[in-house]
């Protein structure tokens, strides 16, 4: 069985259904992020798609009222009329689960909560979420942020929203803050570093006053596969060093790296084209797209990125990619009944302690049934989680196993 509804108010009444009903739901927009996470065990479909379109877009004010299931390339080219954009750079992982680009919703991009390679200087979904719309597990429509004066459940639901996989509530708007697009981006890239140097190189980088807004290293193996000439035709490893903003300034802020890096290795600069190009297939990681080997996404302190991703690679068989400054390690591994999840686990418990943890990016089915895609939460945590849960949907009716079994 699956609802569809066309608005908030019809929304609510499928929600009173399902509870009338004793029915589990699965909160479906686009249906391209279905593959991220654990497969959602529901009775019954709540199809979000219908709700789209812009409510309000006020380019002086810097604010976005949308409903979740506009798509994400509607939002970029209304966006990009007025040289504006959404500064946390949403990825697009439709290639890298067999989809095609560009159909994801908004709805998904905020709710997975991932930000891309501009997540250094900019911050994640959460972090420009202003305002939320959205029905509960009681079939109440509610609403907090952006234009409500207090929120009297005393929970900063906005956030909340960013990352909850649809487990606390179905949104039914979304407020988000929007920014000047940069009007210049230019790239310099270092070619031939270790990945351990190549982390000492992003370090300095990120901080001198270039004001670098994005640092990534990719390994030869990766390189390879670039769709930026210059990159690929290196054949070598190449790091690579962001810089945002007008055009005098952003060369001014790149020569200014070039001299602080020289020596390091060979340098060339991408200009503004094959620049977005590049940080384009590092966001989505398409470099790692297509094939039927797992994918994981570890968060670590940028330092200990490279022997993490280095140790993982090498014994696993795998290869590697690193993106904010070294604190993002994307990495490849053949596929295995468990996607290797004890191993990947165990070194980053070893080199990092508690200060890190690995997503399951892509993966079948089956492997995401049997093993946790999320890093499991301390014990704190995971109570803290489940009592913010059961406020807003305490019969958990909203995507049931999606996030934890």
């Amino acid at each position: 069985m699956a609802w569809s509804p066309s608005n908030a108010e019809e929304t609510v009444e499928a929600v009173k259904d399902a509870l009338a009903a004793g029915q589990t739901l699965e909160l479906l927009g686009r249906g391209t992020r279905r593959a991220f996470g654990r497969p959602v065990a529901a009775d019954a479909v709540l199809d979000l798609s219908r709700l789209t379109g812009v409510v309000a877009y006020q380019p002086e004010e810097l604010i976005l009222v949308v409903r979740p299931g506009t798509p994400m390339a509607e939002i970029a080219d209304l966006l990009a009329t007025n040289g504006q954009c959404l500064a946390f750079e949403p990825p697009d992982f439709g290639p890298l689960w067999g989809l095609p680009a560009h159909t994801g919703s908004i709805g998904g991009a905020v709710m997975t909560g991932r930000g891309g390679p501009r997540r250094l200087t900019a911050g994640a979904p959460r972090d420009h979420s202003l305002g939320v719309k959205g029905v509960n597990g009681f079939g109440e429509a509610f609403a907090a942020g952006g234009r409500v004066v207090k929120n009297v459940t005393g929970f900063d639901l906005p956030k909340l929203t960013a990352g909850s996989f649809g487990t606390l509530f179905a949104v039914t708007e979304l407020t988000l803050k929007v920014l000047p697009a940069p009007p210049t981006s230019q790239t310099l890239v270092i070619a031939g570093l270790s990945d351990q140097a190549a982390t000492a190189a992003m370090a300095q980088a990120m901080g001198c006053p270039a004001q670098v807004s994005s640092a990534a290293h990719l390994p030869a193996d990766i390189a390879r596969g670039s769709t930026v000439p210059e990159i690929a035709a290196a054949g070598a490893a190449t790091t690579l060093l962001r810089v945002e903003g007008v055009k005098p300034s952003v060369s001014a802020r790149i020569a200014h790296l070039a001299d602080l890096l020289a020596g390091l290795g060979p340098l060339t600069v991408l200009d503004h084209q094959a620049s977005g190009q590049a940080w384009s297939e590092i966001a989505d990681a398409r470099l790692l797209a297509g094939g039927e080997a797992q994918v994981w996404k570890l968060s670590v302190p940028p330092t200990l990125g490279a022997e993490i991703g280095r140790s993982l690679a090498g014994d696993l068989g795998g290869r590697c990619f690193y993106d904010w400054a070294g604190g993002g390690v994307w990495l490849e591994v053949p596929a295995a009944s468990d996607a290797h999840a004890a191993q990947v686990r165990g070194v980053l418990a070893k080199v990092a302690g508690g200060d890190g943890h690995a997503t399951l990016m892509r993966a079948s089915e089956a492997v995401r049934t049997a093993v946790a895609p999320f890093q499991p939460p301390s014990p704190a945590v995971a109570a803290l989680s489940e009592r913010v849960r059961r406020q807003f949907d305490p019969q958990g009716i909203f995507n049931p196993g999606r996030m934890q079994p």
